[in-house]
């Protein structure tokens, strides 16, 4: 039908204009940011299991710095406890010696005030050993029970708790040098020397079995890394697939509708003829 009033052809091409528009420009947005899904409406499903999946992979990216962080100040303490083994058995040996009747008082007394020196070093490393500024071995955090978050959810801790056997240590540490617990002149060496052997023999025994512990810790700590490590590999890929654009196919796509728009528009141009020819019948 011939009509002045309403071009079908016109209305036609121009919704068809409108909808390749609006699908071209969805394709431009999508290729210009390098993910398919820009908003809501471009696929809330997939939307809402990609930020999940982010929030997973994020928390899990955290947790693998509180891991790394963990096995850092385990690391610190173990060191420090790694001197405080060697200033033990060096008051062993002085301890050995002193015990041996070749030793006058003379050489007792010398003994001992290198035994009292170590033993004030002994004091300073267990007292001033820190971590990121917290004190960490004498009153410190490794005195007591540790929590480390090592997953996304609030579930996924790892408590270290080695405050028994520290506390023991403490005790030996105290029991060998009368210097552990403030800067005094003992008689380890010029009065009991004997019995300071076995005394240090027990502090090197609780040295070794917090050391133990942090250790198993640290290598715990380590494998929970490498786990974290795979689960977020895979996490991020499952939200790239929902997330990032295909190139290719998109490129292809904004290649057909911007040849579907020039049609269109070719069309919507040529519709405008069609009330040319109502003029023509009047002629």
């Amino acid at each position: 039908m011939l009509s002045l009033h309403t071009n079908a052809a016109a209305l036609t091409a121009q919704s068809s204009v409108g909808g390749t528009q609006k699908a071209l420009s969805t394709s431009m947005t999508r290729l210009g940011t390098g993910f398919r899904v820009n908003s809501a409406m471009d696929d809330a499903a997939g939307l809402q299991i990609a930020t999940r999946l982010n929030a997973q992979s994020r928390g899990m990216a955290v947790a693998q710095r509180n891991t790394q962080n963990g096995i850092s100040m385990m690391q610190t303490a173990e060191g420090a406890f790694t001197e405080v083994s060697n200033i033990l058995l060096r008051m062993k040996d002085l301890a050995t010696e002193a015990a041996n009747g070749a030793s006058n008082a003379s050489d007792k007394t010398a003994m001992q005030s290198e035994f009292d020196a170590l033993g004030g070093e002994l004091r300073n490393i267990m007292t001033n050993t820190k971590f990121g500024g917290q004190t960490l071995l004498k009153a410190g955090t490794i005195a007591g029970p540790i929590t480390f978050q090592i997953g996304a959810d609030a579930a996924e801790t790892m408590t270290v708790d080695v405050s028994a056997s520290f506390t023991t240590l403490e005790t030996a540490l105290g029991a060998a040098t009368a210097n552990y617990a403030a800067a005094a002149t003992g008689t380890e060496l010029t009065a009991t020397a004997n019995a300071t052997i076995t005394l240090v023999e027990t502090a090197l025994n609780g040295v070794g079995t917090v050391r133990s512990a942090l250790g198993a810790a640290s290598n715990r700590l380590d494998h929970v890394y490498n786990n974290l490590s795979n689960m977020r590999t895979n996490t991020e890929q499952a939200r790239g697939r929902i997330m990032d654009v295909d190139y290719a196919s998109e490129t292809a796509n904004m290649t057909s509708k911007q040849m579907l728009m020039q049609a269109g528009t070719s069309m919507l141009k040529q519709s405008s003829s069609m009330s040319q020819l109502v003029m023509s019948l009047m002629q």
